[in-house]
């Protein structure tokens, strides 16, 4: 049952077979008044050498995973000295704390944190799991370069359209998003 919230809008969008055409039909649609934000560029293959690849640059995903670390090693540390203050063993004079055999639980447990802090992370970052429809063409799993954008109130489809033409598109479409 679909949710009553959930609104389907028309999107418009080409398929670019090299990237210089779509970085042409990226620049087109800034120029057209269309924030950044708002377009979408999918591709099979990164394109470093290009803008519209750079847009998305700001992650933080490997700040949090530092993070989600640092908190796993103090868990550990403090997991595995707290272990040994609570039954304190005498054991040939050696120390309570034993710092050697602790580093393996606590290099496990920062681990975790990592891997827990950038497994949550991505999925919130990419928003999934989603009932969302996102704006994709099969085409592009066999190398195009897809440039969309969605059909608002404010935007003409006749200036989409153009700046679409722009980058000389194999075709231009239109799909239902949610």
């Amino acid at each position: 049952m679909e949710d009553a919230a959930l609104k389907t809008m028309l999107a418009m969008y080409g398929l670019y077979e090299e990237p210089a055409a779509a970085e042409r039909a990226f620049t087109a649609l800034r120029r057209a008044g269309v924030a950044e934000t708002n377009i979408t560029v999918i591709s099979s293959e990164p394109f470093e050498a290009f803008e519209f690849s750079h847009r998305d640059k700001s992650m933080i995903l490997f700040r949090l995973a530092g993070l989600g670390a640092a908190l796993g090693l103090i868990c550990g540390v403090l997991l595995t000295s707290g272990t040994e203050r609570a039954w304190p063993l005498v054991t040939g004079g050696m120390p309570i704390v034993a710092w050697w055999p602790n580093i393996v639980i606590t290099f496990e447990l920062t681990m975790l944190g990592a891997i827990l802090t950038t497994s949550v992370s991505l999925l919130v970052t990419a928003r999934l799991p989603t009932r969302k429809r996102s704006l994709y063409d099969p085409e592009v799993s066999d190398g195009k370069i897809l440039v969309g954008v969605s059909l608002a109130a404010d935007r003409s489809p006749d200036t989409v359209r153009r700046a679409l033409d722009a980058g000389g598109p194999l075709a231009v479409k239109t799909a239902d998003v949610v």
